[in-house]
């Protein structure tokens, strides 16, 4: 098919005077409503009115524009069939060979301050919707233009096809066309759905648009096949699916997952902080005054389990932080805000080591706001819940002990609570000041999870503070915890054996404080 008609009607102008002048320099005669029209006249490019061709004027204030028999038949007819061909000539219905048509800008008008209901009803595109559909239906015989980033395209097959364009090239603007008027009729659902009942915090129906970012090296193992989505909602947050890999092998299943829970763990801290990752779990996590102190804390932790690890970090990586992951044994993934160019290039040296920039300079310039998280965790469906970003203020704890934690180890005890967060459950941090000593992660008993934690500390446990994610429901965690030499804990409280693990901490002498908070973290 050759494109000799063009039918435009766009709501938004961008580079359409320049589109219009380059087909109706390749001889396409060009048909437009009103306020294109006059557009394009106004700039020297001769336009047709749609009131020409129907033979009806706009009415209603321009609701009803191209909403007429003699234009959608010039879309829908397909010339193969004799028919159709002879139905256009009996009623005088030139052809349409392209349609160029972009929607009212619904979504910004309805998510501006101080939008009224009708004012966002008004946005609601009925011609410009039906027109893409009619088009993209037809493409086997015509050409649909749904946004103007496709303008070069069309220019570029036009001039080059002797003014035709490709069927598989039609069928993907085509594609494209028809998620252009579903993502437009989900923005509509999801307003009208929130103006009726704005108190709903899970809507009856969940809208999800994701776009594929990319292919991933394999999935969770090296036979399955897996690929990384990104929604519009995350473009504005440092995330895992829209940073920028630098150097290293292409990024598998598991990389994405140990980013992503790495990246959790840094932006909790102001301060400079490392997390070391391992199955989506912290192996070793520290503060500190630099990052590259962060990142020596955070690895002396567990350095045995680090091994294959991600390791996040909320600073740019700087020479001093280079020299040291450089100089580590098998590490996977770095993700951090920015590299120095010279430990960029140091790094670079080792070829299978992935480097990862999130975009922004400083990862906690973003904090942590209320969002929904979803997991495919079921057959057929999805869980969906609010994301854990609860946490407490040292005037919000309460003690529960004879004996108070001192100063030292009150900082100790708000900094395994951070951490614990993010440690699969059961889940027992120990910690030092700013910098995890032991963590016992993922066990069925919390008992289990201690001893494990206390093994991982070694010597370095005695004087360490505990962390909980859960509450204790009996004292054997706590004899456990007091006969390794722990200090104080934290933990939510809230169990029915509070009373006798509060007898067991007081005869420890170990200081303890309940949160009111439960992490688990499955």
């Amino acid at each position: 098919m050759s494109v000799k008609r063009a039918l435009i009607s766009v709501s938004d102008k961008t580079d359409v005077v320049e589109f219009s002048r380059t087909l109706q320099d390749m001889g396409v005669e060009i048909v437009s409503t009103g306020g294109t029209c006059r557009i394009l006249n106004a700039e020297g490019v001769s336009c047709r009115e749609v009131s020409d061709l129907t033979g009806a004027p706009e009415i209603l204030d321009g609701r009803v524009k191209t909403l007429h028999p003699r234009i959608h038949g010039a879309i829908l007819a397909q010339p193969n069939k004799e028919s159709h061909v002879a139905t256009l000539q009996k009623e005088g219905i030139e052809t349409i060979d392209m349609v160029v048509v972009n929607l009212y800008p619904f979504e910004k008008v309805a998510a501006a301050a101080g939008s009224t209901l009708d004012e966002a009803l008004e946005q609601i595109d009925i011609g410009g919707v039906t027109l893409l559909r009619a088009a993209a239906k037809n493409f086997e015989n015509i050409v649909v233009v749904s946004e103007p980033s496709q303008y070069p395209l069309i220019t570029k097959f036009l001039s080059e096809g002797d003014g035709e364009v490709p069927l598989d090239a039609r069928r993907k603007l085509a594609v494209q066309a028809f998620a252009s008027t579903r993502n437009y009729d989900r923005a509509i659902h999801k307003f009208l759905a929130g103006a009726a009942d704005p108190h709903v915090d899970f809507p009856d129906f969940l809208n999800l648009e994701y776009e594929k970012t990319a292919d991933t090296r394999y999935g969770e193992n090296p036979h399955q096949k897996a690929a990384v989505y990104h929604t519009k909602a995350r473009d504005r947050e440092p995330s895992v699916v829209t940073a920028e890999q630098l150097s290293g092998k292409d990024l598998s299943y598991n990389n994405y997952m140990d980013m992503d829970a790495a990246l959790a763990v840094v932006r909790e801290f102001p301060e400079p902080a490392a997390a070391v990752i391992k199955h989506a779990t912290p192996c070793g996590v520290a503060s500190a005054p630099t990052i590259a102190k962060a990142y020596e804390k955070a690895l002396a932790c567990d350095p045995t389990s680090a091994f294959g690890s991600v390791i996040a970090l909320n600073r740019s990586v700087d020479m001093e932080l280079g020299k040291l992951i450089h100089d580590t044994r098998f590490v996977e993934v770095v993700i951090a805000p920015d590299y120095y160019r010279n430990a960029l290039e140091l790094m670079r040296t080792k070829k299978n080591r992935r480097l990862v920039r999130a975009y922004f300079p400083d990862l906690t310039d973003i904090h942590l706001k209320p969002e929904r998280q979803m997991r495919s965790l079921l057959g057929g469906g999805l869980l969906v819940q609010d994301v854990d970003i609860e946490d407490v203020r040292p005037d919000e704890l309460r003690v529960v002990t004879e004996r108070e934690p001192t100063s030292e180890e009150m900082k100790s005890l708000l900094f395994a609570w951070r951490v614990v967060k993010h440690v699969r459950s059961n889940a027992i941090v120990l910690a030092r000041d700013t910098e995890t000593v032991g963590i016992g992660a993922g066990q069925m008993s919390r008992v289990d999870a201690s001893v494990l934690a206390v093994w991982k500390a070694g010597k370095r446990v005695k004087g360490s503070v505990m962390g909980s994610d859960a509450f204790f429901p009996m004292r054997d965690a706590v004899d456990a915890a007091a006969e390794a030499g722990i200090a104080a804990i934290i933990q939510p409280g809230g169990s029915k054996g509070d009373e006798e693990v509060i007898e067991a901490a007081n005869e420890k002498n170990i200081a303890m404080v309940f949160t009111g908070l439960r992490h688990f973290r499955h």
